[in-house]
């Protein structure tokens, strides 16, 4: 799979959904975002919707939960695919979203995770390139 978007400003995307309650999220992961973490993560990771839907009871700490694994999951790739970080991790989503809640955290822990995706997804394309230029 070619990755298209790989310069998403993590900052204003975290900003958008701070202010829109995660509701901007449930349209950008319907947007191909979902598809593109699963492709990454190698497995199917519950959708965002019923994340979503599940944090309204727990006042939203299942979507958040949600995101921090997948942030942990996603440093674990960037990490073993030798990718310099700093990296989003399941501490750095967690902690900026609850602990910095007041300091625009959440749109800090979105950045970070932006961050780490698009080195990600733009490692994966050189290497895409990469294998068909030089076919083994």
């Amino acid at each position: 799979m070619r990755f298209r978007h790989t310069n998403r400003p993590g900052f204003l995307l975290g900003f958008v959904d701070f202010f829109t309650a995660g509701l901007f999220f449930l349209v950008y992961m319907r947007l191909g975002l979902q598809d593109e973490l699963e492709e990454i993560l190698g497995h199917k990771v519950r959708p965002y919707w019923q994340a979503y839907l599940l944090g309204i009871p727990t006042l939203f700490i299942y979507p958040l939960i949600w995101m921090a694994r997948i942030a942990e999951e996603l440093k674990e790739i960037a990490e073993n695919m030798g990718i310099p970080g700093p990296h989003t991790s399941w501490w750095h989503m967690f902690g900026w979203n609850v602990f910095g809640l007041i300091l625009m955290g959440p749109a800090v822990a979105t950045y970070r995770f932006f961050q780490t995706l698009n080195k990600v997804e733009i490692r994966l394309n050189e290497e895409q390139i990469g294998t068909m230029c030089h076919p083994e």
